[in-house]
């Protein structure tokens, strides 16, 4: 299992660097403080990235909140524990 994982790890790599070679050619980006020259491949990688972190904190909000619900219902299944090893104590009453 170790094996595939490195030969998907060093595939990824291998297909990044062909990709920055092909996409080498400079591209001018124009914002609003000027313009200048930079690689496609870079432009692309930075957009990629940006929507890597985008995405990671639009899921990170859905992942604390059911964290935070784990944690509720956590404390609810002891407290229920609790109540019923207390009833299995109690001393049964007879009529």
């Amino acid at each position: 299992m170790r094996f595939i994982k490195l030969f998907i790890v060093i595939l990824i790599m291998l297909l990044g660097a062909v990709f920055t070679v092909l996409n080498a050619d400079p591209v001018e980006v124009n914002y609003y403080f000027g313009r200048r020259e930079i690689p496609l491949s870079l432009i692309l990688t930075i957009a990629l990235g940006f929507g890597v972190v985008l995405g990671v904190l639009a899921g990170m909000g859905k992942v604390l909140g059911l964290k935070r619900e784990i944690h509720k219902l956590k404390r609810r299944s002891q407290l229920v524990s609790e109540e019923v090893n207390n009833l299995r104590a109690l001393p049964l009453k007879e009529q």
